[in-house]
């Protein structure tokens, strides 16, 4: 080997290794930020035994990435369910601690049961009165709870299709740059990683899939199909609701025209924040308001009052509780079909309460639905001791009745028994959802570990690196030293 070709292998060896050097400072900066991907520099030796740096690559598994993806997605989704399903839970507390729906129902009946025994006492029938009270106000705060949490996951959806536009429009500015550097042959590495990021965030908000075409483009889909993104981003689109009341529907997501939310959803996504909020405001929240109206419907319905003249001609009206925002006397709603909002409304008629001018007595001889109706009172006689009327009531809270299937809880059971079976069914969705949580957030951390282990950066082995590559430059430095000192020998000689 002549000395100047000597000397062009040694000069590339120590570019090649300057090269190499700096790829592992980038890595051993990077190692801290999960996104960042091992870079590695391709060598190749030219014809002459020069080397040099063909192209910068970056580790990758397709395989796992996508997993990761999914399980982002997944996780999000359950993560944003069981937060609101807690919110849920504070209408039914501690069942232990008798502060739910179905423990008040129990302590009026108790309170039934004590005045019952002594029907002329005030303090009794004022002790009844007061159960009745916190009872339907414990509806009106469950009900306003349903409300918030449904209103909240309108806006977290809101939220979420606001951060997916910001994201595709990050990810177009970023997929431009990587086709346009693939086709020039730049160092296209980081920008790969930083598109990786945006696709790892936009999957916390919905399922995606991506696809790889030439140059490195890529095109996004939802998990459902739906063409999120392919050269330049669609348009998503939610219109907030910001209030919503029993009974109303909150609007779509929509994405380039097709709905993704929602029950006329074409194509609807699975996962996801924005997916996890539509399930709870759209089914979760609905189903549980509904139990609610139900309750409070029982009420109504247990606590009525029917035509006492012979034969009777009126129909039978609300009684000790009534609803909505008419003056007594109101008709009963329909037995087994939940009227939506009617626990946001329900209250103790005011015809029983002394403070708002009606009289405690009403509770045991009737006439609370219409006191100037004398064919609604069970005791014309005005017997202190009358009981019929109160043991009605107990009856009527102990017998099975009908309830709206539509509410997944039990359809025929006692009012107490209904209600402690929508508590079981909060409990249990609540629980499935933990369970779910649990497994996904497994699977997340075990995904990313592995694509950690797989494409992320070892410090221990980027400084063993270092050494070898020391180890190189010192070697190309002394073939350098060596050839200038012989051809300082050659020049000697000749002069």
């Amino acid at each position: 080997m002549s000395l100047s070709s000597a000397l062009n292998v040694a000069q590339s060896s120590l570019s090649a290794t300057s090269m190499h050097t700096a790829i592992l400072s980038r890595n051993v900066a990077g190692a801290s930020d999960a996104n960042y991907h091992r870079k590695t520099a391709l060598q190749v030796t030219t014809f002459n035994g020069a080397v040099r740096i063909a192209s910068i690559g970056r580790a990758m598994d397709a395989v796992l990435f996508a997993g990761k993806l999914a399980s982002t997605s997944s996780t999000a989704a359950q993560q944003s369910i069981v937060d609101s399903l807690t919110q849920l839970e504070a209408t039914v507390n501690d069942p232990e601690l008798d502060q739910s729906l179905a423990a008040k129902l129990g302590e009026l009946s108790n309170a039934l049961q004590e005045y019952s025994v002594t029907p002329d006492d005030p303090i009794l029938a004022q002790a009844v009165l007061s159960k009745s009270g916190e009872l339907a106000r414990s509806l009106n705060a469950a009900s306003q709870t349903v409300s918030d949490v449904r209103e909240q996951a309108d806006a977290d959806m809101a939220n979420g299709v606001s951060r997916v536009n910001k994201l595709l429009s990050e990810f177009e500015t970023v997929n431009r740059s990587i086709v346009k550097g693939s086709q020039s042959g730049a160092d296209i590495t980081d920008q790969l990683d930083t598109r990786d990021r945006i696709l790892s965030d936009l999957s916390q908000e919905m399922g995606i899939s991506v696809q790889t075409r030439a140059n490195n483009d890529m095109v996004i889909y939802t998990d459902s199909g739906v063409t999120l993104f392919e050269t330049v981003p669609r348009s998503v689109t939610m219109a907030p609701s910001f209030s919503l009341p029993a009974g109303s529907t909150g609007n779509a997501v929509y994405i380039d025209g097709v709905a993704v939310t929602g029950a006329n959803a074409v194509m609807p996504i699975k996962s996801g924040q924005i997916y996890g909020a539509s399930v709870i405001r759209d089914d979760v929240a609905v189903t549980y308001q509904r139990q609610l109206d139900e309750i409070a419907r029982g009420l109504v319905e247990v606590f009525s009052e029917s035509d006492q003249g012979t034969p009777p001609t009126a129909p039978d009206a609300a009684g000790l509780f009534i609803y909505g925002t008419g003056a007594p006397p109101l008709a009963i709603p329909p037995t087994g079909v939940a009227v939506p909002g009617l626990a946001s409304t329900i209250r103790v008629n005011p015809n029983a309460d002394p403070a708002q001018g009606g009289d405690l007595d009403r509770l045991r001889d009737g006439g609370i639905s219409d006191p100037s109706n004398p064919d609604f009172n069970y005791n014309p006689s005005g017997a202190a001791g009358f009981t019929d009327r109160i043991q009605e009531l107990l009856a009527k809270l102990g017998t099975e009745r009908t309830f709206d299937a539509a509410t997944q809880a039990d359809p025929t059971n006692s009012l107490a028994g209904f209600a402690s079976s929508s508590v079981g069914w909060l409990e249990g969705r609540r629980q499935i959802s933990d369970e779910a949580l649990g497994y996904e957030t497994a699977l997340l951390d075990r995904t990313t570990e592995a694509l950690s282990n797989a494409t992320g950066v070892n410090v221990n082995d980027e400084m063993a690196l270092m050494m070898e590559l020391e180890r190189s430059y010192n070697a190309s430095s002394m073939i350098l030293t060596t050839i200038d000192n012989m051809i300082n020998s050659l020049l000697s000689a000749v002069r």
